[in-house]
């Protein structure tokens, strides 16, 4: 039987499915210290028990997205605050090859933010 987090992912069509899957994969090997939580109806990921980025769907653009935690505190072009506080989010187009050089640079930017604690 598949858990809420598995549905998560395997629910979608893809593309989508896949680029959530190749992010997911992304996030958690930056450190082993990172876990997937199934919190707020997505997939969370927390590293060293803080909240550390999350996946989701953008509602007006239809793209995957990892939101950032912390992104107030990161400083990176591609990264959109929109009407959010603390959070920022990167946007992937699943129809495209991720820029995986780009999105491990924000992921070790994030994770060094933590690791100053």
């Amino acid at each position: 039987m598949l858990t809420p987090l598995d549905n998560f992912y395997f629910n979608k069509e893809e593309p989508i499915r896949g680029c959530l899957l190749t992010l997911r994969d992304l996030i958690l090997k930056q450190d082993p210290r990172i876990t997937t939580e199934w919190k707020y109806g997505m997939p969370f990921f927390y590293f060293k028990g803080k909240m550390y980025c999350y996946l989701w769907i953008h509602k007006k653009y239809g793209q995957p997205y990892i939101g950032m935690a912390n992104g107030n505190k990161l400083d990176h072009p591609e990264l959109l605050t929109e009407k959010r506080a603390r959070m920022k989010i990167l946007l992937t187009d699943p129809n495209k090859d991720l820029d995986v050089a780009m999105i491990e640079s924000i992921l070790q930017q994030a994770l060094k933010l933590d690791s100053r604690d």
